[in-house]
């Protein structure tokens, strides 16, 4: 659940199908925190969005007792922010060969 801007989650011990894939990403990297079911991805994507939208600096606090899942907490996080930065770039990229392929055409 969250609170306020955090998200409280608990660590099932177990994986789940469906829970941490490409498709949970790319839902969480389309809403904003707070508009789907509460998730990490979520709050990823509100920390990808502040960084690289609004230019700043983001902090994300993980904290637990031993064995809460932390560690698990922060590869799911760099997971999610590597895949989006991976999307931008695409993106940045084919904008630019799209702009390139434009200006021959024009010329």
């Amino acid at each position: 659940t969250y609170i306020g801007s955090i998200v409280a989650s608990v660590n099932p011990y177990k994986s789940i199908a469906g829970l941490y894939d490409c498709a949970a990403m790319e839902r969480y990297s389309r809403h904003h925190m707070g508009e789907i079911a509460p998730h990490i991805f979520a709050v990823a994507n509100e920390c990808y969005r502040c960084l690289w939208k609004r230019h700043d600096n983001q902090c994300i606090l993980i904290s637990g007792e031993s064995g809460a899942g932390k560690t698990e907490s922060t590869k799911l996080i760099l997971k999610f922010l590597s895949a989006m930065s991976q999307h931008s770039l695409e993106l940045s990229s084919r904008e630019k060969t799209s702009s390139v392929e434009q200006a021959i055409l024009e010329s």
